[in-house]
């Protein structure tokens, strides 16, 4: 079925819109203050809501997804194109913009839950950790458009040109998406499983929800909190700035590009231990050297290796659960890297003033995912018998 790449593509615009319209303000945190007449922190509180609701609606949106695929998609389209488009209406509100990120911040789980099971609908078993790769990816790339093209447009146009143009996007993907989802499925699910008991029997996928929640927990302090962190340490803003972007972009080519081969090769739980492991080092590398290669080469293998865990753990749970569950899957794993985010986040704040703290701190964090990495099952063979001994 050619249409499947369409499909994919119209994904992928929605899914990088959510991550667009989560951080639009962030890198014009200090501008977009003034323009809302609010506070720096207050600004920096509209980004925090949606992993708030993400824990909230997770599950349920993930069961959604399980029974009524189609529908559930194209509400969350609807929803993070709507929300987009309301912003336009008061774009000097900030009660208004809490309002229009609330509506947004419903969406993204609907969407976001959604990876694995069009990846199993639409795409063949052999292509189908490229689309979920893919489809992973697309989350870099919105982030990568806010960092990357708020400051212009803001120095453009104000916030009414961020808000346009980052409107335009998810209006526009909204609408393909929503056309796209009405190419019937090349593969039918069967039945989705009854409520029922069936997450605590899967062990795997709680410790790969462990890993997420290291992992996307790392990336958001680091996200967060590296300028302040490595300013004591002698590293300039912008030299941080570029840093982050560099980390960014090697992930988008590490989540592009790894997970069909190592899917392949079944190396799933060696790629999620070096992911971990080399954190943990990354950490400790930052503390004891600041030159700006030095940094460059840590953090841009950081990029490749951590970014790219995550398709790679959703497609080992994408295998492990079946066609009938990739949704509750999906949205489980997902609240625990968006818990994960947000602790994490919370938990480094009081280390910011002290640099070996917070960068040891992160390093301890690391070495419990690589125990949760050491648990888990040599390949998916070894954790598809383990659940099918569990059920029966």
């Amino acid at each position: 079925m050619q249409r499947r790449w369409p499909i994919l593509v119209a994904y992928g615009l929605v899914a990088a819109s959510t991550q667009m319209l989560w951080i639009t303000f962030a890198p014009i945190t200090t501008e977009a203050a003034r323009a809302l007449h609010a506070s720096v922190a207050a600004v920096g509180n509209l980004a925090a809501i949606f992993p708030l609701i993400y824990v909230v609606l997770a599950l349920p949106t993930g069961r959604w997804l399980d029974r009524n695929f189609s529908a559930a998609l194209r509400t969350g389209a609807i929803l993070t194109g709507a929300g987009a488009l309301l912003r336009l209406i008061m774009p000097d509100s900030f009660a208004w913009q809490i309002f229009a990120q609330v509506v947004i911040s419903i969406g993204q789980p609907l969407v976001l839950n959604g990876i694995t099971k069009l990846a199993a609908r639409y795409f063949p078993h052999e292509q189908r950790a490229v689309a979920i790769g893919l489809g992973s990816v697309s989350l870099f790339i919105g982030i990568m458009i806010a960092m990357a093209g708020g400051p212009a447009l803001y120095a453009g146009g104000g916030l009414l040109r961020v808000m346009g143009v980052q409107a335009t996007i998810a209006a526009v993907g909204a609408a393909f998406l929503a056309v796209m989802l009405q190419t019937a499925p090349a593969y039918e699910d069967p039945p989705a499983a009854a409520q029922g008991n069936w997450l605590p029997k899967e062990p795997l996928l709680w410790k790969l929800g462990a890993l997420l929640f290291v992992g996307m927990g790392i990336y958001n302090a680091l996200a967060t909190w590296l300028q302040p962190v490595l300013q004591p340490l002698g590293v300039g803003g912008g030299l941080t700035g570029d840093l982050l972007a560099l980390m960014t972009l090697t992930g988008i080519v590490g989540a592009g590009v790894l997970p069909p081969i190592v899917a392949a090769r079944d190396w799933r739980r060696w790629t999620l231990l070096a992911a971990v492991g080399w954190t943990f080092l990354t950490a400790l590398a930052i503390d004891w050297q600041q030159s700006a290669v030095w940094l460059a080469v840590w953090l841009g293998v950081e990029g490749i290796l951590l970014l790219a865990s995550l398709p790679v753990v959703l497609d080992w749970a994408e295998v492990q659960v079946g066609a009938g569950e990739q949704g509750r899957a999906v949205g489980f794993l997902m609240l625990a890297g968006n818990l994960g985010g947000f602790v994490l986040v919370v938990a480094v704040t009081p280390l910011v003033g002290q640099p070996h703290w917070a960068l040891g701190f992160i390093a301890l964090i690391a070495v419990l995912g690589v125990g949760a990495a050491w648990l888990l099952p040599q390949s998916d063979r070894n954790a598809a018998q383990a659940s099918a001994s569990l059920q029966d």
